[in-house]
């Protein structure tokens, strides 16, 4: 009986972290598109630097309920660093990537995290990923290929920023999975910090006026970000990397649909088809993964 509860619970504590995951990704998805407006008309730097503030809205009483001083007792600190590094990378590389691409462009090379994901798991985390879900993310990532057909800029300095913003945010989920014993509050509230950090730096000299709706649209974007930061970083506490990354394949359909609503784009045949392939691999890769290789191997405590 304490078996079958043991499996029962660690099933749910599953389908908790896959269901955070995508509304995660929804806020992501709405993030990229208020990002993508505002750095049409504002500097990299200033979007972030007004963005963290925005953060810090959804921080700060996080920060005064856990105790401003638990911000400063992690484990692992070099292993922090980095990941607060890469996280800053994915966020500043998205922008300006986004700032001369198109959206579509950038959320192509974005798609390719689940497989950095999927291979760094494997070997950083000793999740085992058997050869069908190996195949079925590689199906994903052709079916998002066939979806948003990248552009001949695929060599360009502004290409090389989405490869390198994508390998950042694959990175930093993977070590958000090895990190799951610190907190939420303090693994956001430091990427954040660095964030307003490298926005300072990056909109010296580059700082434009603004209006009331501009600096709101700038704030709200740190809102949604923090949000959707927060429900990952649980997410990946409560399930292995490796399942939830094929999950990053629905940030495609929410652009769909944001596009449709926001921008007038209505998708044609091929991107149907290609999210088609993209929903189907996902839902088996769900399908393939074995509960009692997904127990976490630490529940965090409520309210962290």
């Amino acid at each position: 009986m304490t078996t079958k509860t043991g499996v029962a619970d660690a099933g749910n504590l599953i389908i908790t972290g896959v269901v955070l995951m995508l509304i995660g990704d929804l806020l992501f998805a709405l993030n990229d598109a208020m990002g993508k407006w505002l750095v049409a008309s504002f500097a990299v730097g200033q979007v972030l630097v007004i963005r963290s503030v925005g953060a810090f809205i959804v921080l700060g009483p996080m920060i005064l309920r856990q105790g401003p001083m638990a911000l400063f007792r992690v484990e692992q600190k070099g292993l922090q660093f980095i990941r607060v590094f890469m996280a800053t990378c994915d966020v500043a590389l998205f922008y300006a990537a986004v700032a001369y691409l198109p959206l579509a462009d950038v959320m192509t090379f974005y798609m390719a995290g689940p497989i950095y994901i999927a291979a760094l798991s494997h070997f950083f985390l000793g999740e085992k990923i058997g050869w069908r879900r190996w195949l079925a993310v590689l199906i994903g990532f052709a079916g998002v290929v066939i979806a948003l057909r990248p552009s001949t800029a695929m060599l360009s300095l502004p290409s090389l920023f989405g490869l390198a913003g994508s390998f950042a945010f694959a990175l930093s989920l993977v070590m958000s999975r090895y990190l799951r014993s610190t907190s939420d509050t303090t693994l956001v509230t430091w990427q954040t910090i660095a964030a307003l950090i490298t926005g300072i730096v990056l909109s010296i000299g580059h700082w434009q006026p603004a209006t009331l709706i501009d600096w709101s649209g700038m704030l709200l974007l740190g809102i949604v970000a923090t949000c959707a930061h927060l429900l990952i970083t649980r997410s990946l506490k409560l399930a292995p990397a490796s399942l939830l990354a094929p999950l990053q394949y629905t940030l495609l359909l929410w652009a769909i649909v944001l596009g449709y609503l926001f921008f007038d784009d209505i998708p044609d045949a091929q991107i149907i088809i290609g999210a088609v392939i993209i929903v189907v691999a996902g839902l088996f890769i769900f399908h393939r993964k074995n509960l009692k290789e997904t127990v976490p191997a630490a529940v965090p405590p409520d309210g962290h």
